[in-house]
C-alpha cells in the first residue's frame, strides 16, 4: 500500500472526516489527468495533489463547504483558463466524496436493553460509548466495539460537551438517576436525546424539568418513551426499535432533500 492510501486508511480507522476529491476527467492541458487524487481533512491540510495553485485552491474550498453541508457528493467541473486564469488552457472534472465521522452515541445505563441496542449501533455505524459505575453490567465482554466507561452515569453526564452529531440514549436502573442525566445533558448541543420508560414516566420527567426551569421547547425535544412504535416487548426489539429511529434522525437531512428534488422534478 502506498503513502496515500495508507493515510487514507488510518483517516478511516480514526474516525476523521474528510473529503476525497478525485479527477474524473481532463481535456486539454491540464495540471494532472483522471486518477489523481486528493483528500481535504476537516483542518483545511491536504493529503496528495491534483495540481497546486489556483484550481486546487477551488477544489480544497468546495471541499470544505461539503464537509458543512447536508449532501456527501459534488462535481466540480471548471475550465482553467476562463474561470481562474491559469495558462494550461483545459478542462478538469473533479469528483468530491464526503466522508463524514461516525456519530457518537453515548448510552447511559448497561442493562439489557442497553446491550442490544449497543450491539445494533456499532454495526450501524455508530461510535458508541457505554457509561455504568456497576462492575458486574460495564464490561467490554458485554459490549463488543464500545468504549465502557465504569462511572457513574450521571457524572459522565455532566462532564459530556455534547455535539451536533451526538446521540444521548438513557436507560439506567434507576429513575431518579434517569432525572439527572437528562437534567445534565438538555440544554447541551445534539442530534437525539432520548429515555426509556412509559408515557406515564414521560410525563413526570417532563413536569420537572419545566419546573427546575428548563424551556419548553427543549423539553419538547426530549423523547421519552424513546423508539419507534412497533409494539415491541423483548430486550432484542425494544434496542432494534431505538436503533431504527437513531438511524431515522441521522439520515433526516438526506431524506428531506431527496423529497425537495423530487418535489422540483
Amino acid at each position: 500500500m502506498n503513502g496515500f492510501f495508507r493515510d487514507l486508511q488510518q483517516l478511516i480507522d480514526e474516525g476523521h472526516p474528510f473529503v476525497l476529491c478525485t479527477v474524473i476527467a481532463s481535456h486539454g492541458s491540464t495540471p494532472q489527468k483522471p486518477g489523481s487524487k486528493l483528500v481535504v481533512k476537516a483542518d483545511g491540510s491536504l493529503v496528495g495533489t491534483v495540481g497546486g495553485g489556483a484550481i486546487e485552491k477551488q477544489i480544497v474550498d468546495a471541499a470544505l463547504a461539503l464537509l458543512q453541508s447536508s449532501t456527501t457528493t459534488s462535481t466540480l467541473d471548471t475550465h482553467l483558463t476562463h474561470e481562474l486564469g491559469m495558462c494550461c488552457g483545459g478542462r478538469m472534472t473533479v469528483f468530491l466524496e464526503k466522508h463524514a465521522a461516525a456519530p457518537s452515541l453515548v448510552l447511559f445505563g448497561a442493562g439489557h436493553v442497553a446491550k442490544e441496542l449497543s450491539a445494533l449501533a456499532v454495526a450501524a455505524g455508530f461510535d458508541v460509548t457505554v457509561a455504568d459505575e456497576r462492575t458486574e453490567w460495564a464490561t467490554d465482554t458485554r459490549f463488543p466495539g464500545a468504549r465502557v466507561l465504569v462511572r457513574p452515569a450521571d457524572d459522565v453526564a455532566r462532564e459530556h460537551a455534547g455535539g451536533p452529531d451526538t446521540y444521548f440514549a438513557i436507560a439506567t436502573h434507576d429513575h431518579p438517576l434517569d432525572q439527572r442525566c437528562v437534567e445534565a445533558l438538555l440544554d447541551k448541543p445534539w442530534s437525539y436525546l432520548g429515555v426509556i420508560g412509559s408515557r406515564r414516566k414521560a410525563e413526570r420527567f417532563r413536569q420537572r424539568l419545566l419546573a427546575a426551569g428548563f424551556s419548553k421547547d427543549r423539553v419538547e425535544a426530549l423523547e421519552c418513551p424513546m423508539g419507534l412504535d412497533i409494539g415491541a416487548l423483548t430486550p432484542v426489539e425494544i434496542g432494534l426499535s431505538i436503533a431504527a429511529r437513531l438511524v431515522a434522525v441521522r439520515r433526516a437531512e438526506r431524506v428531506k432533500a431527496k423529497a425537495r428534488h423530487l418535489a422540483s422534478v
